[in-house]
């Protein structure tokens, strides 16, 4: 079965049901998915943006969280330096780098809703 990179704006697209996780959802078809170990902490990061920003709906969120949790998405190492370097060459984040060197890594897809990582995985 192929393989698709996904990165923290589409799972968070998908999670909390955002405008665009059709695209997201559309991009994936029925890849296996794989991100490095950083998805789960910028997930975590998104999830308490969230409930500040909508206290209310904590509950809401917490439950997408965790249901987000339970997808199967194979967390696989990154060569550290190797994103460094990528990043420093693609003028990313080392967080954004990381998605894309194991997309390249892999020769999979990289779905992201991110507009400069998805500008650097088509260069």
């Amino acid at each position: 079965m192929p393989t698709s990179v996904l990165d923290a704006s589409a799972l968070a697209a998908l999670t909390f049901a955002e405008p665009d996780a059709a695209e997201v959802v559309a991009s994936l078809g029925d890849d296996d998915l794989v991100a490095p170990s950083l998805l789960w902490y910028e997930m975590a990061n998104v999830c308490i943006t969230k409930i500040r920003a909508y206290p209310t709906e904590r509950e809401k969120i917490l439950d997408a969280f965790r249901m987000a949790a339970n997808l199967s998405i194979q967390i696989l190492d990154v060569d550290h330096a190797a994103v460094v370097e990528l990043a420093d060459a693609t003028g990313l984040t080392a967080y954004d780098a990381a998605y894309l060197w194991l997309a390249q890594h892999l020769g999979a897809p990289l779905v992201t809703l991110d507009r400069r990582l998805a500008d650097a995985w088509q260069s």
